[in-house]
């Protein structure tokens, strides 16, 4: 019994100089500006801190929404412009997804009529190879959402590759890291593109070396190259439009004396080591421009 009475005493002063503590606090908060406003700065400062590292977890938990919404804005802005239309000089036949250019004057007159002709959809990567002779990279869109061979393949920061195969639901692309099972390090996959101070044009390929880089042959000596130049699509063919990047001049040479032309050593625009989302681009004229082709070239055999 005696125990139990020290220890409700010793709670009860405990208690007891809290409470004259607190009444203390209380007294000089309100009698003393400066007391109190060096509490409150204190405690905003501490309710700061609380906050940020609050939201900094939200921040971290909401990044993949984030992404999601800038890839999808960049789809967006992709499908705008100009290089995804062909300008029409008549205006009497209309075709589905057009844009229109009107004067600026009250007349309001037809300039032009742009007919879409190349379109963009986003995809997610799945899976991705860079150590192979023959790299690909797989995507979550398939035959289902209008993904078929063939079709041109971009990144954020430039060109990637050429669907190869598709199901309901996914999608192959061969990359622009693939080489030639053939002989020598000439590589039977290539894209077209221009040097885009110059003008020359050449193509592109892998030699099967660095995934960081890639070869571009047939520039003429002629050429005024210097380190850093930027490389784009010619758009001379149907996978691409014009002006797309794809790579960056780091080194050149000529391989003999009697050669007329330079190899360009390029560094890919693309990061093939973190590739997280791509654009599939559909070019809608494609089926025209190669059936024509196609008939003349049997004309002229």
């Amino acid at each position: 019994m005696r125990n139990l009475i020290i220890f409700l005493r010793r709670y009860f002063n405990f208690f007891l100089f809290l409470l004259l503590e607190v009444i203390c606090f209380v007294f000089v908060f309100r009698t003393n500006n400066h007391q109190r406003a060096v509490y409150l700065n204190s405690a905003n400062g501490v309710s700061g801190k609380i906050y940020t590292k609050y939201n900094d977890v939200q921040y971290y938990f909401h990044l993949k929404a984030t992404n999601d919404s800038l890839v999808t804005e960049n789809m967006r802005l992709h499908n705008e412009l100009a290089s995804s239309y062909d300008i029409r000089d008549t205006t009497e036949v209309i075709k589905f997804d057009t844009l229109r250019k009107y004067s600026n004057d009250t007349a309001r007159k037809v300039l032009s009529t742009e007919v879409r002709k190349f379109l963009y959809r986003e995809a997610k990567v799945i899976n991705n190879s860079v150590n192979q002779e023959i790299n690909t990279i797989t995507i979550r869109r398939g035959s289902k959402d209008g993904v078929r061979p063939n079709m041109g393949v971009i990144g954020p920061n430039g060109v990637v590759g050429v669907v190869r195969s598709v199901s309901e639901n996914y999608a192959v692309v061969i990359s622009l890291l693939y080489k030639s099972r053939g002989t020598g390090n000439s590589s039977n996959f290539g894209v077209s593109a221009r040097l885009r101070n110059s003008g020359e044009t050449g193509t592109v390929g892998w030699d099967g070396m660095n995934a960081s880089y890639v070869q571009m042959k047939d520039i003429p000596r002629s050429a005024k190259l210097h380190k850093g130049d930027t490389v784009v699509t010619s758009g001379y063919s149907a996978v691409f439009p014009e002006d797309l990047p794809v790579g960056y001049i780091d080194t050149f040479y000529v391989s003999d004396k009697s050669s007329t032309a330079y190899t360009i050593r390029l560094k890919l625009a693309t990061n093939f080591y973190n590739l997280q989302y791509v654009y599939v681009i559909e070019n809608l004229l494609r089926d025209e421009q190669t059936r024509l082709e196609d008939s003349t070239r049997n004309l002229l055999k």
